[in-house]
This record gives C-alpha cells, structure tokens and sequence, in this order.
C-alpha cells in the first residue's frame, strides 16, 4: 500500500511540471525607453516577460511593405537585451514613417506567439556642430565655457570630457548658438579628450573638437590619525541608530567612504533642479577673513594605530572662523537643499542656474529654506561641527552639472569675466568682491 501511494505521489509531482509546460503563457514585449526614431544603428532595449522562456525572438522594422528583420537571436534567448536597428543592417530604409515589430514565441508545448508594433520614424541623416573658435585654458578640477551650433535635427547637445557629459543651454542673446558650462574633472589625466557633440533621437552623434589646453594641478595629500579625532563623537552624530554593523573605526570607514559615495550621488543629481536661466550675477564671494584648513582635491590617508584603513579625495575648502561663525550665500540663488545630508551634516545647496551650485557643510543652523531666492550676502546660516566634522568650520564647495569644482577660479572676478561672462556678452556690474580667505595652514577639520 504505501508503494502504491509513493508511486501516485512522484506521478503527481512529474505531472506538475509538466502541465505547466503544457499551459501556454503569452509574453510581455515592452520597450525601454520606448523608441520613436531609428537610424543608422539605433539601440531598442528590450524587456520580455514569460515564466517559460522565450524559443525564439524576432525584431523587425517595417517600411513601405517589406520587412527588415535583425540578425538572429542568441540561444536560450534572453528576456533583457538590447538589439541594434537601421540601415546599418537595413541598407534600403529612407526616412519617413515604418514600423518596429517585435515577436516573441514562447518556449513551451505549444509555443504561443505575441507580437507588439510600435510607430517609428527612420532618420538616416546625422546631426551636425561647429564649435567656437576661441582657445580655452582650462584647469585641472577646474571649470570652463565652450559655445556652439548644432543643427541638422538634433535633440541633444553639450560637451563630452572623457566619459563625463555636461548639458547645453541657449547662448542668451546669440540665437541658433548654445553654451556649456562645463568642469574637468580633478581625477581625469590631462590627456583626456574634451568635444561638443549633437545627437539626435535615432542614436546619431556628431562630435567635434574645439581649441584648449589642460593645466595639471598639484593637489596635497595628508596623513589623518583617527586617534587625533573624536571619532565616536562623530560616527554617533551621525550613526544615531547605531544601524552601521562593526567596530568604531569600522563605522567610521564605512561613513566616511560608502556613506560619502551617496551622499556625493544626492548632491550631483541636485543638477536636474537647475533653473535654465541666470540667477547670479559677477564674481562669488567666499567666507572672508576665515581661515583655510583644507582645500580642494586634498587626498587624506586616514590611519589607526599606524595602519591605513582608508583614503577619500576632500572636494571642497573647509573654512574656519569662531564658533557658529554667519556664512554668506556666494552669490544669488534659489534654496535647493537644506537639511540633513550624511557627512555633510546640515547642509544648504544653492541654485545659480544653468548647472552651477554652491554646497554648505557642516552647518550648525538654518536661516533659510529649501525654495528661498537669496542674496549674494545674506546670511543663510551658521558654522558648526555637524556631520563628519572634528571641529567648527564651513565646507564649500561647487559643482558643474554635478561634478565638484575648485571654487578658486569662481571667487576671481577677472576670471569670472574673461572665461564665462565675455563669452555671453554679459558685462559685470559690480565692484571686485572682497579678497579670499586667507591661506593659513591648519589641522583637518574634515
């Protein structure tokens, strides 16, 4: 008897599989993002849903009657793919109107087939750019300015340095032509290639270099003792939760490396909260008669016990002056952030428009809110010693569409006016701001 039944359990058990294989299921074709224009070899990312399996996938592009159908598809046929289309495998596409056709038969018994259609346009024509003539010296960490004019049924315009890629705007006054404002970044070598390009939606680029030399920059490097920090003051600031797994200095490492990864990620996607247009005016003002203790692109070993347990690049100026000391908002601008941001503690971020921002750190209280149009001057909070902080002082810092710059070149009037404003036929209306802060060797505050 319990042979019998042992025997009736396994029928049962094969028997599932296999009705399942013998159910047919339909497959979920979605495109992301959904494709509206194809080219010359357009990439169409697929996103396919079938719990059996796909026997075989077809991705064709419909034109005046004919189908031009990809290459064949791998084996076993992956549900997430991207398939190239256009004349580069279709050489008898022209522009006008077709349609993609995406079929999907599903790997079981009876092997149901769906197919979903989407309306395209072929654009087999690339973009074009000519870039200014004008040369551009540009520094390493640094910022700079390139105008342009694409043309030629581009969607998308700006300046590529190395894998970075910083957005375009119209050039105010000068219609047709657009600008960039745009930073070489502390960490790329100097050889590394700076063009405008234009692109359009079927994946077509054109590139073109423009006139600049590259000035390398020597930047200081420290060796940090975690002994000579309060440590626990600062990782149980931060870590109120006591939610980060490990021992103190292992908290530390983990705030100060991971934690800083994140933190850098919420202040350069703030970009897409730039307002297109201008909000500052002339030259930025820096926190005068304050104290420098750290500046720019300062790479820090931090060690325990004479071991190395980590190292992270300080981007920005941690400027000191007394205790709860008032910081000046460096020029005009929208309130984008104000609150709590990890290593940064209390931190304000101001808008300037059309991707540059000015980053407060380590502030001890807010005077103002996030939404708020301030003055250049007018005081939108205090030092303090919040965050990763060993001590009072304020960390400033700037960014580029997102990429973190050394704030030097933006408090220099004369600057200011050759590489950004003269290129806008934008003249200043203000007198030289007051010099930067002094240049005094301290310990680390940050």
């Amino acid at each position: 008897m319990k042979v019998i039944i042992a025997v009736v359990i396994v029928v049962v058990l094969l028997a599932v599989p296999a009705a399942l294989y013998l159910r047919s299921t339909g497959t979920a074709i979605g495109v992301d993002p959904v494709i509206t224009t194809i080219g010359f070899d357009t990439p169409v990312h697929l996103r396919l849903q079938n719990p059996h399996g796909l026997k075989s996938l077809t991705v064709a592009v419909e034109q005046d009657g004919k189908d031009y159908a990809s290459p064949a598809q791998t084996k076993p046929v992956k549900l997430d793919q991207t398939v190239k289309v256009g004349k580069q495998s279709a050489p008898a596409l022209h522009d006008g109107k077709a349609r993609l056709i995406v079929t999907a038969i599903s790997n079981d018994f009876r092997g149901k087939t769906d197919s979903k259609t989407f309306d395209v346009d072929v654009l087999t024509s690339a973009p074009r750019v000519v870039a200014d003539g004008v040369q551009h010296y540009i520094n390493q960490g640094g910022s700079e300015m390139a105008t342009f004019t694409p043309s030629g049924g581009w969607t998308e315009a700006g300046v590529k340095v190395g894998d970075y890629t910083f957005r375009s705007f119209p050039l105010p006054n000068h219609p047709g032509q657009y600008f960039s404002l745009f930073a070489f970044s502390y960490q790329l070598p100097i050889a590394t290639p700076v063009s405008v390009y234009a692109s359009n939606p079927s994946g077509a680029v054109a590139k073109t270099t423009f006139w600049y030399k590259v000035f390398p920059k020597k930047f200081r490097a420290s060796t940090i003792p975690l002994e000579s920090m309060n440590i626990d003051r600062i990782v149980n600031q931060i870590d109120t939760q006591n939610k980060i797994p490990g021992d103190l200095v292992q908290r530390f490492v983990y705030i100060n490396s991971v934690m800083r990864v994140a933190n850098n990620k919420t202040l350069a996607d703030l970009r897409f909260q730039s307002e297109p247009k201008f909000l500052w005016t002339g030259a930025f003002l820096p926190m005068v008669d304050s104290t420098v203790e750290s500046r720019f692109a300062d790479d820090r070993t931090y060690t325990w016990k004479g071991k190395k347990v980590d190292e992270q690049t300080h981007l920005g100026f941690d400027l000191a002056k007394l205790a709860h000391s008032p910081i000046p908002a460096s020029n005009d601008g929208r309130v984008i952030w104000a609150q709590d941001l990890g290593i940064y503690g209390n931190c304000i971020v101001i808008d300037h428009g059309y991707g540059l921002q000015t980053i407060y750190g380590h502030l001890s209280e807010f005077l103002v809110k996030k939404g708020d149009m301030v003055k250049k001057g007018q005081t939108i909070g205090k030092t303090g010693s919040t965050g990763l902080a060993g001590g009072d002082h304020l960390h400033f810092t700037m960014q580029v569409d997102g990429v973190q710059v050394n704030a030097v070149e933006w408090w220099d009037p004369h600057w200011v006016k050759d590489r950004i404003l003269s290129k806008m036929g934008t003249e200043i209306a203000e007198s030289d701001p007051p010099p930067a802060p002094a240049h005094r060797a301290h310990k680390h505050r940050h």
